[in-house]
């Protein structure tokens, strides 16, 4: 009797543990099913392969998720997977001169050699990244509703692309009139 009692209050403890509305955002588990439906052009091969890999990394990115990574974001405030807001780094520039990057809650600063200081901005509402140099800000893409990615283009007009390698080299066509050069 005492051994079944003992099991049930074992039970019952971790189960609060894990069921304590410890709700958190979920983010390995998010960003590991977006990675999943999106690792190919094809929806029928991302389901084969979701079939394969959902038992093994859906349920062990779940398992962390609820009992180590939400957790702490109920406890600090800050999920661990999010970026560092605040944190700055040196990033080489391809003029070989190293640039500071710190992230910001919506985006970035960046901060020349020079002193000059760069932002991208990033609004949620609008899915939009914008960047702001000298007081003057203009939007550079916008992630639209049915998967692809307007660019705007400096000469004001908009080009809808794919987000893969094709929608890349059709942006590198309109910004460099179709024209590659060799940088050395």
């Amino acid at each position: 009797m005492k051994k079944k009692t003992l099991q049930l209050a074992t039970v019952l403890l971790a189960g609060s543990v894990v069921f304590s509305s410890c709700i958190g955002s979920f983010s390995l588990f998010n960003s590991y099913a977006k990675w999943q439906r999106n690792m190919t052009d094809s929806k029928f091969v991302n389901a084969i392969v979701g079939f394969v890999l959902m038992p093994i990394c859906g349920t062990l990115s779940l398992l962390v998720d609820s009992l180590v990574l939400n957790s702490i974001e109920f406890w600090s405030g800050q999920n661990p997977m999010e970026a560092n807001i605040g944190t700055t780094k040196n990033v080489l520039g391809s003029d070989g001169m190293l640039y500071a990057v710190t992230t910001l809650k919506n985006g970035y600063e960046i901060k020349a050699p020079t002193g000059e200081l760069s932002h991208f901005w990033y609004d949620s509402k609008t899915q939009t990244w914008s960047f702001e140099q000298g007081g003057k800000r203009h939007d550079v893409f916008t992630f639209n509703g049915d998967g692809t990615i307007a660019v705007y283009m400096h000469d004001g007009q908009q080009l809808n692309v794919t987000p893969d390698m094709a929608g890349l080299g059709q942006v590198r066509m309109a910004v460099n009139g179709g024209n590659y050069f060799a940088m050395r």
